[in-house]
């Protein structure tokens, strides 16, 4: 069914209410709609009618640039990509929503489609949401890019360490002063130390992804247990569930290993509010719909929040803390946090971190079948 544009009102409610007509319109984070030379209403995704808080019915016929705080800048986009004078227009505008709160800031793209009809498409991007998309895409390329530096770094090191352990052993045989024998221990130690460095940056690349049934909801109760035995007194490891999160498959271990690097995280950074007795850790859990990762489009996702009081990340590492041996804290190895990334990257997920002193809020997204 393909009503032309210029059809009376009513039909083109009638059209703005068949989404099966466009199916891949519907997956799309941008709220999208098709209208005619006048700006009127004649299809609107679910992202649209989400954003906007209003159903598909209500809008189907009206003005779109009714809830544009641009008419100068709508009016002339229409008119140059009908004209054909441009095949596409884009500009800033701010689209007011249906109720109290505030006009979101969007990128309005207007096009030309190869409709006989004339159809516009439009297409409205919330500007905070396209700079958290081209973060993330710039977050998943270093990441791979770590994980390919930390592989073949791992294994430059693990050859040529092998071989001093081993010469330092010999050498330690053959000394026969116990003064000089302390050095060769040294040597060894030390190696030893380095090798427990490199298994550790190699493990997420050895282990298999053991697939199961995962309980969030018990996976963070497992790393509350854990975290309260190491710091009993003056930290309140508190939670906040939402108990309609399904169950989904994913690999535990490796959940629990990424909950409970950012947790410690946390209490360790908390140490002086750990002294004074009002630290605190909140484990909240919630539902997040039609969201997207990693340009795929989920209709459900879990959103884990991992907040605490404590002093905040540093400023000069917050765009740095997921890199690997990349640390705020003295003796720290700065591989928790890029480990806990590797893992829930794994399930197609991501971590991203809002900081200021008095709280820091690290939020897990995992999609959800």
């Amino acid at each position: 069914m393909r009503r032309g544009m210029e059809t009376p009102e009513h039909d083109i409610g009638s059209a703005a209410q068949l989404p099966s007509e466009y199916p891949g319109l519907e997956w799309l984070a941008s709220m999208i709609a098709l209208v005619d030379a006048d700006g009127r209403i004649g299809y609107a995704n679910s992202a649209l009618e989400t954003g906007l808080g209003v159903s598909r019915r209500q809008i189907a016929g009206q003005d779109l640039g009714s809830w544009l705080d641009c008419a100068p800048l709508w009016r002339q986009a229409l008119d140059q990509v009908s004209s054909n004078e441009f095949s596409s227009k884009r500009f800033d505008c701010l689209l007011r929503l249906r109720d109290a709160r505030e006009a979101m800031p969007v990128q309005v793209i207007v096009a030309r489609t190869d409709r006989p009809d004339g159809a516009l498409l439009i297409e409205m991007v919330e500007i905070s949401q396209q700079a958290r998309l081209e973060r993330e895409e710039q977050w998943q390329n270093q990441a791979q890019a770590n994980k390919e530096l930390i592989r073949n770094l791992a294994h430059e090191i693990k050859n040529p360490l092998g071989g001093i352990r081993g010469a330092a052993q010999l050498l330690h045989a053959e000394l026969p002063s116990p003064d000089l024998q302390e050095y060769t221990q040294v040597i060894i130690a030390e190696a030893d130390r380095l090798q427990t460095l490199v298994d550790r940056l190699l493990a997420p690349h050895r282990k298999p992804h053991v697939v199961g049934d995962v309980n969030i909801h018990e996976v963070c109760e497992h790393v509350r247990t854990l975290i309260l035995a190491e710091f009993p007194h003056g930290l309140v490891v508190d939670h906040d569930y939402d108990a309609s999160l399904p169950e989904f498959r994913g690999d535990r271990e490796q959940l629990i290993q990424a909950v409970l690097n950012i947790a410690h995280n946390a209490a360790q950074a908390l140490q002086a509010r750990i002294a004074q007795g009002d630290a605190r850790i909140v484990f909240r859990t919630r539902v997040a719909r039609q969201i997207t990762l990693a340009k795929n489009r989920y209709k459900l996702a879990l959103v884990l929040h991992i907040v605490d009081n404590g002093p905040g990340v540093p400023p000069e590492l917050k765009d740095r803390i997921f890199f690997p041996l990349v640390s705020g804290r003295e003796g720290g190895s700065g591989l928790g946090l890029t480990l806990a990334q590797t893992f829930i990257q794994q399930h197609q997920g991501t971590i991203e971190c809002d900081s200021q002193p008095g709280q820091t809020d690290f939020r897990i997204t995992i999609p959800l079948p």
